[in-house]
């Protein structure tokens, strides 16, 4: 089983790897608490796993990290490895350069490929964008720069987004004859409605503080401190029961698709469902014992 480290431990793991240029094949020496290993897949992102988190990096920033179908081929693959692990707890998807993400590669979208191909560019970043909402772990977005068009989609369908003050997010596809219309389904659901239309409408890019504001990011960060924020709150995730977690995780996004009445007969459900897990009984016995509790992070139930 993997261990958890504290934030500073964990920032200085990462340091030693981006000092020394880390890729994802390569094994790198860390403190013997620690393990880090590859996730494997195209050479467009790097992934490792550090601790019981993973760190999933678009690493193309000659090119914005453009969500090239390449790279959503890659981003899957990344996302789904080892997902049904018990050791794999978190996932934090950050970026190289000063753009997080520009979103599609319009060179992607010219005539010449057709629409065939353009259907699938479409569906494959759509696909990817509900497959973060729906696998087991909390995914977490470490932004530190620009993130527009698709890269803000990414962004809204993260289950948390940690940003630095000088982000900036937007939708300017209109600007250029191509409305963000997929991007506006995940974005749509993340913030006010005319917030998120005055942003399609218009192109213009919002601020780390106006999209904290609205919804879009859950913390605004000095840029320094984006690695520790960001791992503090995985950190906290590791503590708790990934089937838990999962559960909640899995009920959160079905219920809000739902109208009121609906929703509290899914969420009861679940809540019964929880109490029916082995972790979830040993959380109840664990607080009412004042002591701290020992979790499986299994789906095994003590009860039907």
């Amino acid at each position: 089983m993997l261990v958890v480290v504290s934030p500073v431990q964990v920032l200085r793991i990462m340091q030693l790897l981006c000092s020394q240029g880390v890729h994802r094949h390569k094994t790198l020496p860390v403190p013997a608490h620690a393990i880090i290993k590859p996730t494997g897949g195209p050479a467009a992102l790097y992934g490792y796993v550090l601790s019981i988190s993973r760190t999933i990096t678009l690493n193309d920033p000659k090119k914005r990290n453009a969500l090239s179908l390449s790279m959503l081929t890659a981003l899957r693959a990344d996302l789904l490895a080892d997902i049904d692990s018990e050791e794999l707890r978190v996932i934090i998807i950050s970026a190289e350069g000063p753009v997080f993400s520009s979103g599609h590669d319009l060179k992607e979208l010219t005539s010449s490929q057709g629409k065939e191909y353009h259907r699938h560019v479409f569906g494959e970043c759509s696909e990817i964008m509900t497959l973060i909402q729906e696998i087991p772990v909390p995914v977490i977005a470490k932004v530190n720069g620009v993130a527009t068009a698709a890269g803000c989609q990414l962004v809204a369908s993260c289950d948390i987004a940690v940003a630095t003050e000088k982000s900036t997010f937007a939708t300017p596809g209109v600007n250029v004859g191509v409305f963000c219309s997929t991007p506006a389904v995940a974005i749509g659901r993340a913030m006010p409605r005319k917030v998120t239309m005055e942003m399609l409408l218009t192109g213009e890019p919002i601020s780390a503080q106006a999209a904290l504001l609205h919804g879009l990011v859950s913390r605004v960060v000095p840029e320094e401190q984006l690695d520790q924020e960001t791992l503090a709150i995985a950190q906290r995730v590791c503590q708790t029961s990934r089937s838990v977690v999962a559960l909640g995780k899995a009920t959160f996004y079905k219920q809000m698709a739902l109208g009121r009445e609906t929703a509290y007969g899914i969420a009861c459900a679940a809540m019964v469902d929880n109490l029916a897990l082995r972790d979830g009984q040993e959380g109840v016995q664990a607080f009412l014992g004042k002591r701290k509790p020992v979790w499986t992070h299994s789906t095994e139930k003590v009860s039907e």
